[in-house]
């Protein structure tokens, strides 16, 4: 049987860009190799997606009784969201933009 589950987060507070580097390193491998890998990366993107991750595991579980030795990622997309935009002084009386990105994170599990 063919059975996916998804998880979704939305509003987190990084870039769409660095979310998808990590999420490149996962796409489509078996969960524990993806949970492991997200484990031990350095990047912010990985602590959030590993998130989702387990979070999509435990959907799959306890909605659709999935065994999680069969799991794997099978989609995972980081897609922009909105900008909060901020200003900060600068010297004579200037102002600088500041962008603050958010992005949300959908993410697949199946067979």
């Amino acid at each position: 049987m063919n059975m996916e589950t998804r998880a979704v987060l939305r509003g987190v507070r990084l870039s769409s860009q660095k979310g998808r580097l990590v999420a490149d390193q996962v796409r489509g491998l078996p969960v524990d190799k993806a949970l492991s890998i997200l484990t031990f990366s350095s990047k912010k993107g990985a602590a959030i997606i590993k998130k989702v991750l387990e979070s999509a595991i435990a959907n799959a579980e306890h909605n659709d009784g999935a065994d999680i030795d069969e799991l794997k990622v099978t989609a995972i997309t980081v897609e922009k969201g909105t900008v909060l935009k901020r200003f900060t002084a600068r010297a004579k009386g200037r102002g600088n933009r500041i962008v603050k990105p958010t992005c949300h994170v959908f993410l697949t599990v199946g067979n």
